[in-house]
Formats: structure tokens, C-alpha cells, sequence
């Protein structure tokens, strides 16, 4: 499972042009899930990714979490991380999980992070999206559950 999350100020997910999803001050996740992944890379990614401490304190100092800060989350299923750019110009997609199975992974992460006590809006699974974000800082940090 790889996860690509940045904080923002405020972030929108937009599909036919009307607005999904919506957050203010938060994170980011586009969620990439790619075979052999299980409910265990849900479980520690979620921890990983609410309990991240990438918000500043009142020094200036990246010391506060998602939960520290009452931070919301905007999660997009996003296949293309489990892209293949290593041979030709043409990615592949043979990494990434079958449609099904991925988004029965992308909703129990959604859940997960609901669990959790946080806000979290989404985006629509194999819709044309169009993701508006103000990343923050900028803080980008990409999370691979196999590395």
C-alpha cells in the first residue's frame, strides 16, 4: 500500500464538476493499493498517518499531529502509485490491485481513519477526479507499507 500525503491549509476532490469532498486544515492521503496488500498495511498505515507529527507547534517545530492539531483528511483512491516507470515510457499498472479489492481496501482505510476520531472526506473510486489542494509548507511525504 503506498500513501502520498500532504499537508494542507484546505483541499477539494471534484468529479463531473461538483465538489465530493472538502477539508480545511488537514492532510491529503492519495492512496495507491497494490496486490498482496492486507488489513495489517490498513491498520499501521492509518496509525502512521494520524499519529505523523508534521504540524508545527508554537515554535515553528513540526511537533504536533493530525490528532494534536484536530486536523481533517481528504482520501483519494489513486492506482497511478502503483505505477511501474522502470522499462519504456509507458507505465505499468500490473502493481496495482484489481479494482474490486482495491477499493474494499480504500473504504476500510477510510473507516480505519474514521475510527480513529478524525474527519475524512473522499474522493469517488475509478471516477475522473479533479483535486484542488494547498499544500502547506510544502510538507509531501510518500509511506510505502512494504519498504
Amino acid at each position: 500500500m503506498k500513501a502520498l500525503l500532504q499537508r494542507v491549509s484546505r483541499a477539494r476532490v471534484s468529479a463531473a464538476g461538483e465538489t465530493v469532498g472538502e477539508i480545511g486544515r488537514g492532510i491529503v492521503v492519495l492512496l495507491g493499493v497494490a496486490h498482496g496488500d492486507t488489513e495489517r498495511d490498513i491498520d499501521w498505515l492509518a496509525e502512521k498517518v494520524v499519529n505523523l507529527r508534521i504540524f508545527d507547534d508554537e515554535n515553528g517545530k513540526m511537533n504536533l499531529s493530525l490528532l494534536d492539531v484536530g486536523g481533517e483528511m481528504l482520501i483519494v483512491s489513486q492506482f497511478t502509485l502503483c505505477g511501474d516507470c522502470r522499462k519504456g515510457r509507458r507505465p505499468s499498472w500490473t502493481g496495482a490491485a484489481a479494482p474490486e479489492f482495491a477499493n474494499e481496501m480504500y473504504l476500510k482505510f477510510i473507516e480505519e481513519i474514521e475510527k480513529k476520531g478524525v474527519s475524512a472526506a473522499r474522493g469517488i473510486f475509478q471516477a475522473n477526479m479533479l483535486v484542488d489542494i494547498s499544500n502547506d509548507g510544502p510538507v509531501t511525504l510518500m509511506i510505502d507499507t512494504k519498504e
